[in-house]
């Protein structure tokens, strides 16, 4: 039996439900009486001995969920809060509806134990930090994926930026390539600050490009394929011949302007991704990406919460994951090159 049957049947929330099985206040007499009445229509819940003791509701707030790896991020984080006998409850963003602070209003009425915070608004400049300090003011743990930012009190779980670039472009000049691109989100987010930052160290280490010249091959757009079409024409346009993008949406969006362009991937064009998300292996041709290692991350983002809900607050601490080339199809030789 299901907590979602049993608040169908009771005509309440699962938060409802969630506290009138564990014993928790704020729950009328009349509320209480109905759900119990459900329990016992549809039967007994599992006897303890067969599931993780529940320990509470716990807020997961993502962006809108158009990118394929927001909800690999969701499922790998919603499972590891189960396996610590949590019950998360999904919580994505609508500018036009819900708001990353509609949502923890939201959270913070029904009592949860924690909330994990994926892609949010701390990975964007635009925003400040104080709606953290609140939450921390109040002693709510919570722990933050992607986009670190100084000034919070609680765990960041990231991906390794600056490792991605490196590996990216290291694997392009091995294939010859010289005038490489980077196409990357707005700059007032964290991760494509910081995805500038290490192509640009990268380009000068590796082929010896000076930081200005770097950053003039780089392109700020939106997180987006079209985004990632805008990016790519102008660099394309520069006479790059090899694009690390700092998404694989945005990945598809340049092999789309390259292809309008009449020039083919790889053979005129190589185009590296970011993310790995599910299916990208898939694309035509497939595509090289930098793989976040997402169960890994959304394990560790789980234990940092676990460990502050039991007493034991990180603080300020980041904990960053290397992401992993995979090199596929899009991929190949510079025009005229050979490779290293």
């Amino acid at each position: 039996m299901r907590l979602i049957d049993i608040a169908a049947r009771a005509g309440v929330s699962q938060a409802t439900v969630s506290r009138v099985l564990n014993g928790r206040p704020g729950v009328t007499a009349a509320t209480h009486d109905r759900v119990r009445a459900a329990v016992t229509a549809l039967g007994e819940p599992r006897p303890p001995a067969a599931r993780p003791a529940a320990r509470g509701l716990v807020g997961l707030i993502t962006p809108a969920l158009h990118n394929p790896v927001f909800p690999a991020f969701t499922q790998a984080i919603a499972q590891g809060l189960l396996r610590h006998g949590y019950h998360p409850v999904l919580c994505p963003q609508d500018p036009e509806a819900a708001t990353e602070d509609d949502l923890v209003r939201t959270l913070l009425d029904e009592n949860v134990a924690g909330i994990v915070f994926l892609y949010g608004m701390h990975s964007d400049h635009a925003h400040g930090t104080g709606r953290y300090q609140r939450l921390s003011d109040r002693g709510m743990p919570f722990v933050l994926i992607n986009g670190y930012r100084e000034g919070i009190a609680a765990p960041f779980v990231t991906p390794d930026e600056s490792v991605g670039m490196k590996l990216a472009v290291q694997h392009l000049a091995q294939l010859g390539h010289v005038r490489i691109g980077l196409s990357t989100g707005p700059d007032r987010y964290v991760p494509a600050r910081r995805m500038a930052a290490g192509f640009t160290a990268a380009l000068a280490g590796t082929v010896g490009l000076p930081p200005g010249d770097a950053a003039r091959m780089t392109e700020h757009s939106l997180w987006s394929v079209e985004g990632g079409h805008v990016a790519a024409g102008r660099l394309l346009e520069r006479g790059c011949t090899a694009i690390v993008c700092g998404s694989d949406q945005l990945a598809i969006g340049a092999i789309r302007a390259a292809r309008l362009r009449g020039l083919h991937v790889p053979g005129d064009v190589s185009v590296i991704g970011f993310d790995d998300s599910p299916l990208i292996a898939y694309t035509d041709p497939p595509l090289t990406t930098l793989r976040q290692p997402v169960e890994a991350m959304g394990i560790a983002a789980v234990q940092a919460l676990a460990d502050q809900i039991g007493g034991h607050p990180a603080g300020n601490a980041e904990f960053t994951f290397a992401p992993e080339l995979v090199a596929r199809g899009s991929t190949g030789s510079a025009p005229g090159r050979r490779p290293a």
